[in-house]
């Protein structure tokens, strides 16, 4: 048994290994352009996942408003390939249309440069997440009430967007993109380069939850998770462990906005707000908040529900993912993935008592 526990982590990279290959060689060489284009939607959506199985699954944070980071990663995104797309020193269409005399506002004009537009995908949700995590967890903010203003945080921003119309482009959003950093959008060999930079990603947010899961760090993040208080008493800041994991996941919501823009064409305030940081929590809690595969696989199937079945079927989807979350919750409360370690603790015990006759009738 102890044998057993020391491998389990090495089996979960060498699932990710597997899990890279699906996704970087083979699926690129059996799909056609349009499920790639698909794949790496879902993909960029996993690596919110991904960030929020470590700050919810492992930390305990229910963490309801990463359409926030999810936009300050798409928005930068967008900015930056509206404004590539206009050319130098022009000024973007949609602003022209609501006034032809309209300048380019002054926080825009950073976003021309790749290495701001980068670093600006990086470090505004460090920077946010840090001011509003400290805020939160200092004053020993949690369980509904932080979901509750985390969630408030993502409509406000959503609301804030579609109200700057000259700005952010409003309800229609930003879209109309031409280039990637250079390479043209329309060219489907640069659709595949954006997928393989979008999955590979991916592989790199859950080799980093890997490690981090079977660090000191993620030891002592379950133990903030399951006795807060008791790690306070050995001296410890269950603040700044929970800090930690909160601006972890925000970049990775911000990255996965980020590519979400270049593989959707679009950004609107409806991929930011509410609706859309529930689908999240959707997908994680439906894949398995607590397992590193558990939240990627979920939020992919969210993600082909939603952009399949709501498509073919918007009133029906929304009565699956109701029906869903009803089962898993009364039958599988640690999601789909929780499925996967009890057919692996039935064959254990089967083959352990199989082991125990073979010896009785052996002696």
């Amino acid at each position: 048994m102890k044998k057993l526990t020391k491998l389990n982590p090495w089996y979960s990279l060498i699932g990710i290994a597997v899990f890279a290959v699906l996704l970087l060689a083979v699926s690129p060489n059996v799909l056609s352009m349009h499920w790639i284009s698909n794949l790496g939607k879902y993909s960029a959506w996993a690596i919110v996942a991904v960030g929020i199985g470590l700050a919810w699954g492992r930390g305990g944070m229910l963490v309801m408003g990463q359409g926030v980071f999810f936009a300050l990663g798409a928005y930068s995104m967008a900015m930056h390939l509206t404004l590539e797309t206009a050319g130098p020193d022009a000024t973007p269409t949609f602003m022209i249309l609501y006034d032809p005399l309209a300048a380019v506002p002054a926080f825009w004009e950073p976003f021309r440069s790749d290495w701001f537009t980068v670093l600006a995908i990086v470090l505004l949700p460090v920077i946010v997440a840090g001011v509003l995590g400290y805020a939160l967890f200092k004053r020993r903010v949690k369980g509904a009430y932080f979901a509750i203003l985390t969630q408030a945080l993502a409509v406000a921003l959503a609301v804030l967007v579609s109200s700057t119309i000259r700005e952010t482009g409003g309800d229609t959003g930003l879209s109309d993109f031409k280039y990637f950093f250079g390479y043209v959008l329309d060219d489907d060999a640069n659709k595949l380069m954006i997928y393989m930079i979008t999955v590979g990603l991916l592989i790199v947010c859950m080799l980093v939850s890997w490690q981090l899961y079977r660090s000191r760090f993620g030891e002592l993040l379950l133990a903030t998770r399951d006795a807060e208080d008791r790690v306070r008493f050995l001296g410890y800041d269950p603040a700044n462990t929970k800090l930690v994991a909160f601006v972890i996941a925000a970049v990775m919501a911000s990255i996965g906005g980020a590519m979400f823009v270049p593989l959707v064409g679009i950004i609107t305030p409806q991929e930011i707000g509410a609706s859309a940081s529930i689908l999240f929590i959707a997908g994680v809690a439906l894949g398995g908040r607590a397992s590193l595969f558990g939240p990627v696989l979920g939020a992919m199937a969210i993600g082909w529900g939603q952009s399949s079945l709501a498509s073919s079927w918007p009133e029906g989807w929304i009565y699956i993912l109701g029906l869903l979350f009803i089962v898993v919750t009364l039958f599988l409360p640690n999601g789909l993935a929780s499925l996967v370690s009890r057919m692996w603790t039935t064959v254990r015990t089967t083959a352990g008592r199989r082991s125990k006759a073979d010896r009785r009738l052996a002696a």
